[in-house]
């Protein structure tokens, strides 16, 4: 697990197992606030060991910036934390997180230690600010890579850990692509100093406007291809051939599993659209 000092009490941490996954931990006096858990209980116990011993601090909230596992099924090994979420991530995990846990633990002894911890305290609309020693947290929606997403800006020092909603490619298999244009437009406006994506590297002020340019431009791409699609007579042959490189990434993003996300978008964009779910603009 990488790990690095962002700013003063801000800490940001990434997975060397799986899809380059982060979280974050902000600290206080005496207590810290972590940001997203980590994919495999290692990986997660070890960010806890970092703070109650390294900073000698201890947890007091966990804040999940969306449901998916890979960000909240570490919840349970920061016992006595609470668990802070958009209250449709709480929903989220309760319909879709525990039955999924109950099938993924058969025959994986890793998943022995790890149980489902629903947020204990969420919020609707707006945005839920928290103090932390002299800096704020604000926590604000999200959407686009799905529909429970937040982001948590530390407000001081203009650091955005922005969720699944900012990464190296755009996922909107769970989402909508036009929620997500406008969190990414929204995400270019903020003036921020570091961009902390729920997948990948963090994004540096130099970087931004760069980064927001180009994941724009992917998620334009694939729309045009899946309109083409639409009009071909057979649109899934068309659609298998067009590669992540021609809408403007890489295959190398995320561990190597970039190629496959792309592809699963260009499918649920062409679904989305073939069955009218979605208003075709780009606005």
């Amino acid at each position: 697990m990488h790990r690095e000092k962002v700013s003063e009490n801000v800490y940001w941490f990434q997975s060397e197992i799986y899809a380059q996954v982060t979280a974050g931990v902000v600290t206080g006096p005496q207590w810290a606030v972590v940001i997203d858990t980590l994919a495999t209980p290692e990986e997660t116990i070890a960010i806890r060991e970092f703070v109650e011993h390294d900073l000698n601090l201890h947890v007091r909230y966990v804040i999940n910036t969306h449901y998916h596992a890979d960000h909240t099924w570490g919840n349970c090994f920061f016992p006595g934390a609470t668990i802070i979420s958009h209250t449709l991530c709480r929903d989220l995990m309760e319909s879709k997180s525990i039955p999924s846990f109950e099938s993924a633990k058969v025959g994986n002894p890793s998943l022995s230690q790890v149980k489902i911890v629903l947020p204990h305290l969420t919020f609707d609309d707006g945005d839920m600010i928290l103090r932390v020693g002299k800096k704020n947290l604000i926590l604000s929606p999200a959407t686009g890579h799905s529909n429970d997403g937040i982001s948590v800006l530390v407000e001081e020092d203009r650091i955005l850990f922005a969720g699944d909603s900012f990464m190296p490619l755009p996922f909107i298999v769970d989402g909508n692509i036009n929620d997500i244009v406008a969190s990414i437009k929204k995400i270019g406006k903020m003036g921020l100093e570091n961009i902390i994506q729920g997948h990948g590297d963090i994004v540096l002020r130099g970087e931004i406007e760069a980064a927001v340019k180009d994941n724009l431009a992917y998620l334009s791409n694939i729309r045009k291809h899946v309109r083409v699609a639409l009009k071909r007579k057979s649109p899934i042959d068309y659609l298998d051939e067009v590669s992540i490189e021609e809408c403007g990434k890489s295959r190398v993003y995320l561990g190597g599993l970039a190629e496959t996300l792309h592809q699963h978008n260009l499918r649920a964009l062409y679904k989305a659209l073939l069955e009218k779910d979605l208003p075709d603009t780009e606005d």
